[in-house]
């Protein structure tokens, strides 16, 4: 259990999730033949008083207390796998959101350098439109575009940076 916790906390991967599984089913088959042991050990203290010296009775009435004990284990180590599958769930999802987040911020900076690039690429240059591109005939035009583009790009990731997103 603690070698998986370990695991869980470390590195988690497919293989500790089947481990965790295989694990839970162990255990769900061990309390599985525990129970009635139990059962049948104390119907026989019970109901079959007459069978048994005091010496075996009192024999009898330890191994039921043992059973109850190995019962009390196994819940409790189930309740612990549970915890851990709950745990390795947690960190998968954290692992999950780290990717998404850095992919958002990725997609987020490429955002308005796609709509600067998409507006240069109507190419719409009319002489008698007031609402022309000017700098289309600039002699550097092009490399302000991208001088534009660039400042925009290392703006928002400095930003980014500033309010620690990444």
């Amino acid at each position: 259990m603690e070698e998986l916790e370990m695991e869980i906390l470390n590195r988690p991967d497919s293989s500790t999730l089947e481990r965790l599984h295989g694990l839970k089913r162990e255990l769900i088959m061990l309390r599985r033949y525990l129970w009635p042991t139990r059962e049948v050990i104390n119907q026989l203290l019970r109901d079959h008083d007459d069978l048994f010296t005091p010496d075996t009775r009192m024999w009898m009435r330890d191994v039921y207390d043992h059973t109850v004990q190995i019962m009390d284990l196994v819940e409790s180590y189930r309740d612990m796998a549970a915890s851990l599958l709950d745990i390795y769930l947690s960190s998968m999802s954290h692992r999950l959101n780290e990717s998404m987040r850095t992919l958002t911020i990725i997609a987020t900076v490429f955002m308005p350098l796609t709509f600067i690039v998409g507006v240069y690429g109507m190419n719409f240059e009319h002489p008698t439109s007031p609402f022309a591109m000017p700098e289309l005939g600039w002699y550097w035009g092009y490399p302000m575009v991208w001088g534009v583009m660039i400042a925009v790009a290392i703006g928002m990731v400095v930003w980014f940076k500033r309010r620690r997103w990444f």
